[in-house]
């Protein structure tokens, strides 16, 4: 059948009406595509900004964490002043370039001039630092400016770092500037305002160090671009603190809404009935863009509250659990453990073995520690070799204590580090929660006290937190402040002096310095019990410092033959002592014949070389070596022969044997002949009778000392006593 004559217009008008609706959906889909294209595209664009400049804000902070690594170090301040340039370019300028890649390593004295330089892992002339003085100069003045100002706390309340970073030009290449000074980390070693040296280190923004950021953020084409070269649109500029456009880093674009829309394009042209399919296509598009975005996200998240080096939960996280679990325990029955561990000695791992060694000792036992708790527990890594462990669910203190048996069990395993094997041990502090009102806070104070207490005790054991601890590390800290202002001049703190007699009681061989604390508050302290805060506090340097200062003072103004010093083994284990002693008796005059140091024989039993090499040292520049409190400890005869002792002190409660039987004479009798065998002096301490002095006399003991024969004395009695004089009694009596 034909059509009718007004089909035709109809048709084509519907048709033409089709059309144009066709075109006009048409038109808007593409116009809301090139829309959300233009959008996608951009959002993205800011998105690899952001990327960019975060890696290289994290560039700049690793950059400064690797200086610090070897810029707060004792080492580091005691070879840097002794201008020691072969353990300088091993440890603070070609090695940061081996291991960490910095570019340029320069040294400055407390002048600003340069005392080692280091350009691509080789040692140059310190002139060279002139090229780069220019670009470095306002860096280095304002850290000596800061270090000019009085010291200054973050908001934490530490100490706030010292340190000063910028982008700058170096030959013209951009280039990561951080300038730090150099700082002892203990107070074995002193350094006053104004004198330190700075370490200036230099990374260079090359292509490898943008490829280690785009790589975390999976950019591609990352690059360096120079001034002379048009940037784009995916580019950050380098901009230093003045304002200045170093360069650029460049990047090939990511363009997830021209990538979808080319992918939409063939289903969009097969036919407008596909509409539905496209439809589905885009939305699972969008769903694998989404999950994109949400992986990313997680991995931010992640990240910000995980440890990089273990995968453990890091500080903040751990602080959020405890708090949760504490508030959960609070409406149940179960209590909450915090466990604080840390590994013994593991400053000595990275000392040996190196960093990385100490890295992969870290990583092991975060590995150790997490497969040996439950699942509904949770360790964290607080920092550096320090981990918490929160125990959910705990019925009593012996289930902790189980736990804390098998941690440390665990860490008695040989470690497998690098191509060393080693044997370590851990300490561990253990707190419980008292109920509901317990704050998280307190908890991990206790925890760290009972840490604290575990070291002290001999370490690799565990240590339960009890009330007392708390009294005990406060009076603790008092007795340790007042110390310091003592040691700082706020007075009384003095030395007495107990004289040691020849054989016939009226010829005075020397004089042994007592140090003596009259606290205003407490009254007289005993030494052992300052002394022993001393040495767990980390002033025994400085204590023994000031002693050592004062009775070298004190001896060089009188005729007496020696003055004998106590020295503990702490003092011996520091590699610069013999130095220091050497500085002191320079500063104060005496002659080294003059002086003896005594220690006890227990240093004698720690096959410790340094104590074996400052020993010798001493004895090499004439200062002889007393062996004090012989006959208490256990000291063999092949140790007294290797270490060379010039006398052996032998001990007060020995002498006392004396007035007990015939048996106790016969055994002061044999340590006598020991001492004479191995061809040293020996003075008998001690001495309270003349039954006692009738009888060391008679067995051959050289010197006498006790209070038979005197008492310790104030400097102006000993220097009254007869056959003495001072050149200046009165001030040395006035400093003591």
């Amino acid at each position: 059948m034909s059509p009718s004559p007004n089909s035709s217009p109809l048709t084509h008008q519907v048709t033409l009406t089709v059309l144009i609706l066709a075109a006009l959906a048409l038109a808007i889909v593409a116009g809301f595509g090139f829309y959300a294209t233009t959008q996608a595209d951009h959002a993205s664009l800011e998105r690899q900004k952001i990327f960019i400049a975060d890696g290289l804000k994290d560039q700049v902070a690793a950059v400064q964490r690797e200086q610090e690594s070897v810029a707060v170090w004792d080492d580091s301040v005691t070879n840097v002043r002794e201008g020691n340039q072969v353990w300088i370019e091993e440890n603070l300028s070609v090695w940061m370039y081996t291991y960490y890649g910095h570019n340029r390593v320069y040294i400055l004295d407390a002048a600003n001039r340069p005392v080692h330089a280091m350009r691509e892992g080789k040692v140059v002339d310190p002139s060279a630092y002139g090229e780069d003085e220019p670009a470095i100069r306002a860096a280095v003045e304002r850290l000596r400016a800061m270090l000019g100002q009085p010291p200054r706390t973050d908001a934490s309340g530490q100490p706030a770092k010292m340190v000063v970073e910028d982008l700058v030009s170096l030959g013209g290449q951009p280039a990561i500037l951080s300038v730090m000074p150099l700082v002892p980390s203990s107070d074995r070693v002193t350094q006053a305002p104004g004198t330190e040296y700075l370490d200036v280190s230099a990374e260079f923004i090359n292509d490898a160090v943008i490829g280690k950021i785009a790589g975390k953020y999976l950019l591609e084409g990352a690059r360096l671009v120079p001034l002379s070269q048009p940037a784009g649109a995916a580019a950050v500029p380098l901009v230093d603190s003045r304002g200045v456009i170093l360069g650029y880093i460049g990047w090939d674009q990511e363009r997830p809404g021209l990538a979808l829309v080319r992918k939409m394009a063939p289903a969009l042209a097969v036919a407008l009935l596909l509409a539905t399919g496209v439809l589905v296509f885009l939305l699972r598009r969008l769903r694998r863009a989404s999950t994109a975005l949400q992986t990313s996200q997680d991995q931010a998240q992640y990240l910000a509250f995980h440890d990089t080096l273990t995968g453990l939960p890091n500080r903040a996280l751990f602080e959020d659990r405890l708090r949760r679990m504490l508030l959960f325990a609070s409406h149940e029955a179960a209590r909450v453990a915090l466990l604080y561990l840390d590994i013994d000695r593991f400053k000595h791992v990275n000392d040996t073995l190196g960093h990385p060694a100490g890295d992969e000792l870290v990583r092991q036992t975060a590995a150790r520690l997490r497969h040996t708790i439950r699942e509904v527990d949770t360790v964290a890594r607080l920092g550096g070799d320090e981990f918490a462990i929160i125990l959910l669910d705990v019925r009593d203190v012996r289930s902790a204590e189980d736990i804390a048996d098998r941690l440390l069990q665990k860490l008695r395993e040989p470690f497998k580090l690098i191509d060393d094997q080693i044997f370590a041990s851990a300490s561990i502090g253990i707190a419980l929660s008292s109920g509901p009102d317990t704050d998280a806070d307190d908890l991990l104070r206790k925890a760290d006290i009972a840490l604290y207490e575990a070291k002290k005790n001999g370490r690799g054991r565990y240590q339960i937190f009890a009330g007392d601890m708390d009294d005990l590390l406060l009076r603790k800290r008092r007795v340790e402040a007042e110390l310091r202002k003592a040691l700082d001049g706020d007075g009384g703190i003095k030395l007495a002096y107990q004289p040691v007699f020849a054989t016939d009681c009226r010829r005075i061989l020397g004089a042994e310095a007592l140090i003596r604390w009259g606290h205003e508050v407490h009254g007289a302290l005993p030494a052992a019990q300052f002394i022993a805060i001393a040495e767990e506090r980390g002033m025994i340097g400085e204590l023994g410092r000031w002693i050592l200062s004062e009775a070298c003072r004190f001896a060089v103004g009188t005729e007496l033959p020696w003055i004998a010093v106590n020295v503990s083994p702490m003092q011996l284990r520091d590699v610069g002592f013999a130095e220091q002693v050497a500085s002191i008796l320079s500063e104060t005059g005496l002659e080294p014949a003059r002086l003896q140091l005594e220690t006890t024989e227990s240093v004698l039993l720690e096959h410790n070389d340094t104590i074996g090499s400052v020993l010798a040292a001493l004895r090499k520049s004439g200062i002889r070596i007393v062996l004090d409190d012989f006959g208490t400890g256990y000291s063999s005869l092949s140790y007294l022969r290797r270490q060379a002792i010039d006398k052996l002190k032998i001990d007060r409660s020995v002498v006392h044997l004396l007035n007990e039987d015939a048996s106790a004479a016969a055994i002061v009798k044999a340590l006598i002949e020991l001492a004479l065998a191995l061809r040293v002096e020996v003075t008998a301490e001690g001495v309270e009778t003349d039954g006692q002095k009738t009888l060391l006399v008679g067995m051959g003991c050289h010197q006498l000392q006790g209070y038979l024969l005197s008492p310790p004395l104030e400097p102006g009695q000993l220097l009254a006593l007869p056959g003495l004089s001072s050149d200046a009694p009165e001030r040395s009596a006035a400093r003591a």
